[in-house]
């Protein structure tokens, strides 16, 4: 069986006699089956011209009216080296061979399918430090004690002394040299890791809530991520022959996931090939799939193109899913026509139709997305462009039922899992707050310590934190106390501000990053919080903030109630609108807003939210409420806080240990430390005021 790719319609090129003057995007008709060659000739009509003068005639090259000519569609151009690579081997299997720190172009894009992508150091001038970030697959962020240590050890042995925690549940490791990467991934394969699939043009890391409670709905969602991961994992071996000679060290597989891949009943499959799912074009894009359970939203659920929420009866028994399909984040600046999008409702199936549910889906997205131009080539383009109605119809075709509808489900919220909770076996786990995900120095030590010495398991959040699993009672005072000392506190002594927020790792070996985002979202929270005393927002208020080095969306940003998007060095794109429970798309507020500049676009958002907002609204609920026209026209005429507004204000700390000395003198009387500070300073005016009346 071959494959063939349908017809690219250039909209845009056509004239048309009312043109819309917004940009239209092509119309792609996918990849089919077809025993055709992928090169179609174009008929050519001779037609001899005799002159009267002349008896020579001319050759003229023209189109037969009646057939119009034949054209090969255009693809893109890692389309041809996957096409061309031996499904992922060729040629990355002898690019890491060579002596060149780097590797070739076509090797720079298969390397991805294998959970890994080229870098240098943009911070250097004069020549370019080539390394490789690493990125593990761990569905529902689930990390056996084995292999965080092996992760740890990594780091320091080949990396730069640092792990990254992503917003997809898994581990990034940079830093690492071409000449160590067979070391480093073998290592990681022969102690039951894997990067396959991390990255690349197929179905990336399954999100699950990674809190491990023995709930029923909450281990079914967990294993549900484990057999759709195992379901859209490559077979043709292409991770292993490169990385260990093609030694295998594979987990037995549940047989429903078996069945469900080997299926053709529908028309899913390539017969014979040794991916049968993917064939050998793999998906046109990324592909991110999460699932979860009612109310509990740590997933982000509606970011990713396909989401699974688990459904259960009365009597909490998990009885099918609801599927929701058509999310992502990325989009390219001043390009109207891509964008972030939120999944919308597909159905509801069984749960014993689930793998066949989700293999439909990809597969739509495998035989219609579009592999031309790859900004538009996620699923959210298709859904964007064919509607719900027609996507369901064409998905249902390869599931084989009608989808039911989906069940109606109560209010989402955003769970962060951090401090101490109980499991429900007998067990506590323990949420740590990982500024940006960055695990590194005593923070690093002190986590490695209490894994090592008490055998502990780990999950890591969507949110870049790290939850420790599995703990004895007994062992809750001696693990705090290692954490303390290394950094890690309980999310009470963590500025809120800090809690929810997340960057992209941007600057320096991101090659996409326009600015600053990891290394420059700490002194902006610390800004953001001096805005929040000076306009009189108390300290236990937040707002969720997330920051990324460029428009591609990698900390979701426009998920965010306020969202800073690099657009141009030291400058962003402000985004307002997202809502704490991450159900409400952001929208684009200002461009080009300088990082120095930030006071003046923020403080007066900051001081009209504490002002005019409804009870309880929050920042995001406030903005949509209020309108971007009219909060533009506040910011315009912004001169700073009314003199009168302020004559109340106080800043109470001025530095950081006065800080901390007060709030450990509050946690004894179940205070914090503004609620003590104020009732101390009205305690001595109020001294001071009868001392004067005794006089």
């Amino acid at each position: 069986m071959t494959t063939s790719f349908g017809t690219a319609i250039n909209i845009a090129a056509v004239e048309d006699p009312n043109p819309n003057p917004k940009l239209q995007i092509q119309k792609f008709n996918g990849l089919k089956s077809a025993s055709n060659s992928l090169l179609l000739s174009r008929r050519l009509h001779v037609h001899r011209s005799i002159s009267r003068s002349n008896s020579n005639f001319i050759v003229r090259a023209v189109s037969t009216p009646a057939k119009p000519a034949a054209v090969e569609p255009k693809r893109s151009k890692v389309e041809i080296f996957k096409e061309q690579s031996n499904f992922i081997r060729y040629p990355l299997n002898e690019e890491i061979l060579t002596a060149a720190p780097n590797i070739n172009e076509a090797a720079t894009q298969l390397i991805k399918f294998h959970g890994s992508y080229m870098q240098y150091d943009r911070d250097e001038r004069g020549g370019r430090s080539y390394s490789f970030m690493l990125r593990t697959k761990n569905p529902g962020g689930e990390v056996s004690n084995r292999l965080y240590l092996v992760m740890d050890d990594l780091a320091d042995q080949f990396g730069i002394g640092t792990l990254r925690l992503t917003t997809r549940q898994t581990f990034q490791l940079h830093g690492v040299l071409k000449k160590d990467l067979k070391t480093v991934m073998s290592t990681i394969i022969k102690n039951m890791g894997s990067t396959l699939g991390a990255c690349g043009d197929l179905n990336r890391n399954v999100l699950a809530p990674a809190a491990p409670f023995a709930k029923k709905d909450y281990i079914f969602a967990k294993k549900t991520a484990d057999k759709i991961a195992a379901l859209l994992t490559p077979q043709s071996g292409f991770y292993y022959d490169v990385w260990v000679d093609g030694e295998k060290f594979m987990t037995a597989e549940p047989p429903e996931v078996v069945e469900a891949r080997n299926d053709n009943s529908h028309g899913t499959n390539f017969p014979d090939s040794p991916e049968p799912i993917y064939g050998t074009q793999f998906l046109p894009r990324k592909f991110k799939i999460a699932v979860t359970v009612p109310t509990d939203n740590s997933v982000d659920i509606f970011t990713n193109d396909i989401g699974v929420v688990v459904v259960s009866d009365e009597d909490g028994e998990p009885q099918g899913f609801n599927i929701y399909v058509g999310g992502g984040m990325g989009r390219t600046h001043r390009v109207e026509t891509t964008f972030p999008r939120l999944s919308e409702p597909l159905g509801y199936v069984p749960k014993e139709d689930i793998l066949y549910a989700v293999k439909a889906i990809v597969v739509t997205q495998r035989e219609n997305g579009r592999r031309d131009d790859r900004k538009y080539s996620r699923l959210k383009y298709l859904l964007s462009s064919w509607g719900i109605e027609k996507f369901r119809s064409v998905t249902e075709q390869y599931y084989g039922k009608k989808f039911e509808p989906c069940h109606e489900l109560p209010e989402w919220e955003f769970k962060s899992y951090l401090g101490w909770h109980e499991q429900g076996d007998g067990t506590l786990f323990c949420g740590l707050h990982v500024d940006n995900g960055r695990i590194k120095g005593e923070m690093k030590k002190a986590l490695r310590e209490v894994i090592e010495k008490y055998n502990l398991n780990v999950r890591l959040t969507p949110n870049q934190n790290i939850i420790l699993t599995n703990i004895r009672q007994a062992l809750r005072r001696p693990i705090d106390t290692v954490l303390a000392q290394g950094g890690l506190l309980q999310p009470r002594f963590v500025d809120p501000l800090n809690l929810t927020a997340m960057a992209c790792p941007a600057f320096p070996l991101c090659p996409l990053a326009i600015t600053e985002a990891e290394r420059g979202i700490p002194d902006i929270l610390k800004r953001i919080r001096a805005m929040f005393e000076k306009v009189g927002l108390r300290y236990f208020e937040s707002v969720v903030i997330r920051v990324t080095g460029c428009p591609n969306g990698c900390a979701r940003p426009y998920m965010a109630e306020l969202g800073l998007v690099g657009d141009g060095p030291n400058s962003y794109q402000i985004w307002l609108g997202g809502t704490p429970n991450q159900t409400s798309l952001a929208k684009s507020f200002k461009d080009k807003v300088k990082v120095q500049d930030l006071e003046k676009v923020l403080e007066p958002l900051f001081y009209h939210w504490k002002r005019k907002r409804n009870s309880k609204e929050s920042f995001g609920e406030f903005a949509n409420r209020m309108g971007f026209k009219k909060l533009g026209a506040l910011v315009d005429k912004w001169v700073g806080i009314p003199a009168s507004s302020s004559r109340y204000t106080l800043k109470l700390f001025s530095d950081k240990e006065t800080y901390e000395a007060m709030d450990a003198l509050a946690r004894l009387q179940n205070k914090n430390a503004h609620q003590l500070a104020i009732e101390i300073v009205r305690n001595y005016v109020a001294s001071q005021q009868n001392g004067k009346s005794m006089d």
